[in-house]
């Protein structure tokens, strides 16, 4: 074939114009022509077999590859773009002799290099998303640490806004953590909440029952004036919530609750003396 005969030439004329319009910035040209050399394969071997499995595959492959690398969609796009229209006009070379055998090349030609264009954006875009949301579940579980302080006692801080998802992955977390850790007691310390909403409100009050069904007892902590006339205006079954004022006050209940008895050091010296 024509494009695999001509390989080398081809590939190196794609790379220089993908440096000459400044795409793929935030690779090296070691790494851009490294990079040409497998999307140049895949590319022909796509127009060689007319796979849609095989083009989904090259599509998926090349997001994967440069996505972590920084590269945005327009740039992907763009080198494919260029590729086609490299290609293009070593076909149309080739073959401008002979005006039957370039239309009919031409016709095979560019609907699939056309077909290849759009399925490599729209995967690119996809796996953008997918990436993305990765990131903002790894960032949401960072932002919802559950802690074990002690045996069977469980810490888990919240900071920031909550809203509906975000109070479904605490809860979710939380009854993760409880079977895990075989937890007892856990305080949840909401000092760093701005606002609770009705939904929010009854999620926490939801989080609480899911939590005892599984043996553990929850005391929230943290508990803000804006907040608890929220949680009381909105009709917030409060007796099914267990509070204490601050976070050092919930561990010392959790405590006292599990059975630990806090002696403070002046006090255990007094009994010490004679």
């Amino acid at each position: 074939m024509h494009l695999r005969e001509n390989r080398t030439q081809l590939r190196e004329e794609w790379a220089r114009r993908v440096t000459e319009d400044q795409l793929l910035t935030a690779m090296t040209k070691e790494e851009i022509f490294a990079e040409a050399t497998t999307v140049y394969d895949n590319y022909v071997a796509v127009l060689e077999t007319g796979s849609v499995e095989a083009l989904q595959a090259y599509a998926r492959d090349l997001s994967e590859r440069i996505i972590p690398r920084g590269v945005e969609a327009n740039e992907v796009v763009g080198i494919v773009l260029l590729l086609r229209d490299v290609l293009g006009r070593s076909l149309l070379k080739k073959y401008q002799s002979d005006l039957v055998l370039l239309n009919r090349v031409m016709d095979a030609y560019e609907p699939a290099s056309n077909r290849i264009a759009n399925t490599v954006a729209v995967s690119f875009v996809q796996e953008r998303e997918r990436i993305i949301r990765q990131q903002q579940e790894a960032i949401r579980e960072l932002s919802t640490p559950v802690l074990q302080v002690r045996e069977r006692l469980l810490i888990l801080p919240i900071i920031g806004v909550i809203d509906s998802q975000r109070a479904r992955q605490v809860t979710e977390q939380l009854l993760r953590g409880i079977r895990a850790n075989r937890a007892k007691v856990v305080v949840i310390d909401i000092t760093g909440v701005p606002t609770v909403d009705s939904t929010v409100a009854n999620h926490l009050v939801q989080t609480v029952d899911a939590s005892r069904l599984m043996g553990a007892t929850v005391i929230v902590t943290g508990l803000s004036s804006e907040i608890a006339q929220t949680l009381v205006t909105i009709g917030v079954d409060l007796t099914k919530m267990k509070t204490v004022g601050d976070l050092q006050g919930g561990i010392e209940e959790a405590e006292r609750l599990l059975g630990y008895k806090v002696i403070l050091e002046e006090s255990a010296k007094e009994s010490e003396t004679p």
